[in-house]
């Protein structure tokens, strides 16, 4: 089995930046990607980022693209997300997930693990 634990999460006024941190334990070395998810009140949760275990492939939400930086550190089995330029719609709950397949999906379904959540709000 793999734990997810997210952090980083807080209150932040629009155009401020956040850096959210994911720390994985128990069977990290079937981890083959990792991702960020994130649900606002009321809507679906929806797809942020996602990286490889080896970093060479990432892919971004259009609307995170530019503004948001997905990273892992294999060897402390922590993925980050440096978000940037935050904006009152990227209010959210962020969830950390993990997959034991290859690929950078979209789609929730597609990833075996995941964290509990760190809120982020951006002020307007």
């Amino acid at each position: 089995q793999v734990q997810l634990v997210e952090s980083g999460g807080g209150l932040v006024q629009a155009g401020g930046s956040l850096r959210l941190s994911c720390a994985a334990s128990g069977r990290t070395s079937l981890i083959a990607a990792m991702g960020w998810f994130r649900q606002a009140p009321g809507k679906e949760r929806e797809f942020v980022a996602a990286i490889t275990k080896s970093s060479s492939r990432t892919a971004y939400a259009d609307s995170v693209k530019g503004r948001f930086t997905i990273s892992r550190d294999n060897a402390k089995n922590t993925m980050f997300l440096q978000m940037n330029s935050l904006k009152p719609e990227d209010t959210a709950l962020y969830y950390c997930a993990a997959r034991l397949n290859m690929g950078v999906p979209v789609m929730s379904q597609l990833y075996d693990y995941w964290g509990q959540g760190t809120q982020v709000t951006v002020s307007s």
